[in-house]
């Protein structure tokens, strides 16, 4: 077992308070926006190596002997490296309204950007490893966020009532009568794909339309039954004026997460994460098309290539308790699942669910991890990397500590 350091990644996006108070450690007064715990090649964590202190690039530690560090199974499915990645995520500001490509896009789009020369670090690079990257969040606080198609006949409601607001207020509704009519069409995804398409192609028109739309909204419209829709619309004119981003969200679901409930967000789901502080897990890639809510570069022909237009129900994680009292959150990907470990005064050990490699973070108290071949003590904000050799693994509430203890794990899903 190797205790880790991890990076934080300053985004303007970030919160200055919420990462720094979680792990218990002072605020560095830049907006920290994600701490990456894993072997990405762009930001690795630094793994203390035991017999001298010294500390290595854990992406180089687990390159000197993969079936050591990550099974032997691990390997076989997704090669010689960690296959998840890791981050506590802090959003005081929305995200970009973004997508993941399948693992065939990724590779094909990666292969096609290299031989094409584009600099593996440009504005204008959509693919920067050959991976997916489906994902979960896993709510700390409350968590506000935009996750997939809400079915077409939804859709139509809330602009109906836009569609009011603006006849009321002596404005044309031409550009939301023109996106039910699209949302109109026989084929669901064919409509929905349409409203996505005007929005996203609409360039000026559609920020004066946008415009007009917050303007009616602002002048005493009723914005019930569709509050949390609408009051997005006007927060995301306040960051991103005009974006067409700030209407697409009207097409997708809106959703609340309560502290303990998860979302996965599979290949093709556009989303945005909006407020709100959570544990995020996903496949080792940094893979992103942006669509908007952003002032980075958006490639719109791919972007379309890449989404699933199809209507989605919210795809919620429910915990899972297994007879070895392990709470686990399982989406349906292979990289990667999440373990909850929550450790009372008179709890007795939970064993570490791991199917290969493992990481460890503590967010309460002090654990400790106890295997056939050593010990390692974790304080509040600690981490840890396990390799696959070192199961089995039992995490204990260090004697002594006050309070509860609360850490969280991933291994692969296998």
């Amino acid at each position: 077992m190797y205790e880790i350091e991890n990076v934080l990644r300053n985004y303007a996006w970030g919160s200055t308070t919420a990462i720094a108070s979680l792990l218990g450690r002072p605020e560095s007064g830049q907006p920290e926006a994600e701490l990456w715990i894993g072997a990405h090649p762009d930001s690795p964590s630094l793994a203390q190596l035991p017999e001298d202190g010294t500390r290595r690039r854990l992406d180089a530690l687990i390159a000197s002997d993969p079936e050591h560090f990550l099974g032997a199974e691990s390997v076989a499915a997704f090669g010689p490296r960690l296959p998840f990645l890791a981050k506590i995520l802090a959003a005081a500001q929305p995200l970009s309204l973004q997508v993941h490509p399948s693992l065939e896009q990724a590779r094909a789009g990666f292969a096609r950007e290299n031989e094409a020369g584009v600099d593996p670090h440009a504005p204008n690079r959509n693919y920067r490893d050959d991976n997916h990257k489906p994902e979960m969040i896993f709510a700390l606080t409350p968590f506000e966020a935009l996750c997939g198609f809400r079915p077409a006949a939804e859709t139509r409601k809330v602009l109906l009532h836009v569609a009011d607001a603006l006849t009321s207020g002596g404005r044309s509704p031409a550009l939301v009568q023109a996106l039910l009519d699209d949302l109109a069409a026989e084929d669901e995804g064919e409509g929905l794909h349409r409203a996505f398409e005007r929005l996203i192609t609409g360039g000026q028109a559609v920020a004066e339309e946008t415009a007009l739309v917050v303007a009616a909204l602002l002048s005493g419209a009723p914005l019930a039954p569709y509050e949390a829709e609408l009051r997005t619309v006007i927060s995301l004119n306040e960051k991103y004026p005009g974006d067409p981003g700030v209407l697409i969200s009207l097409l997708l679901n809106r959703i609340s997460l309560q502290p303990g409930e998860a979302v996965y967000l599979p290949a093709g789901n556009v989303h945005a994460y909006l407020h709100g502080l959570g544990v995020e897990v996903m496949a080792s890639s940094d893979n992103v098309l942006r669509g908007g809510l952003t002032p980075k570069f958006v490639d719109v022909p791919e972007l379309l290539r890449t989404i699933d237009f199809h209507p989605v129900a919210v795809p919620m994680v429910s915990a899972e308790k297994t007879v070895m009292d392990q709470e686990l959150f399982r989406p349906p990907f292979g990289e990667f699942q999440l373990q909850r470990i929550e450790l009372g005064p008179d709890a007795g050990p939970v064993p570490l669910a791991q199917s290969g490699p493992a990481v460890v973070i503590v967010l309460e108290g002090a654990v400790y991890l106890d295997s056939p071949k050593g010990d390692l003590e974790l304080a509040r904000g600690g981490s840890a990397f396990v390799a696959a050799a070192e199961a089995p693994v039992n995490v204990h509430r260090v004697a002594g500590s006050t309070g509860p203890a609360l850490a969280f794990a991933v291994t692969t899903g296998l």
